[in-house]
């Protein structure tokens, strides 16, 4: 099994018992907004926009937005251009803070997409990464 399944599995199982801990309502609102900010940059191809959702981490391994857009282009194409999305409750796993997303890609197949987070020095929440996994007996 890959890496990408097992997380999902297992944070899917964390979510349903105390092995995961709540976020709190403020900073989950915000977390759904980064998400949600970014998904809608990659709908409208604005390569700077999702790129600022990324932590400084992540835009340093890609350096511009068009390398990061492009890489988001060919290697997860469900995120790049989903069909249907619903966010689930983020949860901290292991010490991370996890924002779950289930999509739906335009064939009608369903993923999961793991989003870890991370609090910036400024308060500001910013996506540090993507792990996504096809959602076993779920297509649509």
């Amino acid at each position: 099994m890959s890496r990408f399944f097992l997380l999902a599995v297992f944070l899917l199982a964390a979510s349903t018992t105390t092995l995961a801990a709540d976020v709190g309502r403020q900073d989950a609102l915000a977390i759904h907004a980064v998400v949600a900010d970014q998904l809608d940059a990659f709908t409208r191809d604005d390569a700077r926009r999702a790129f600022s959702m990324a932590t400084t981490r992540i835009r340093e391994q890609f350096g511009t937005p068009e390398k990061f857009i492009n890489m988001v282009r060919s290697a997860y194409p469900v995120i790049y251009r989903r069909q249907a999305v619903q966010f689930e409750k983020p949860e901290i796993v292991a010490g991370e803070v996890i924002q779950p997303v289930r999509m739906t890609d335009q064939e009608g197949r369903a993923w999961i997409a793991l989003y870890p987070m991370q609090r910036q020095p400024d308060g500001n929440w910013r996506i540090n990464g993507c792990q996504l996994a096809k959602a076993p007996g779920l297509e649509v």
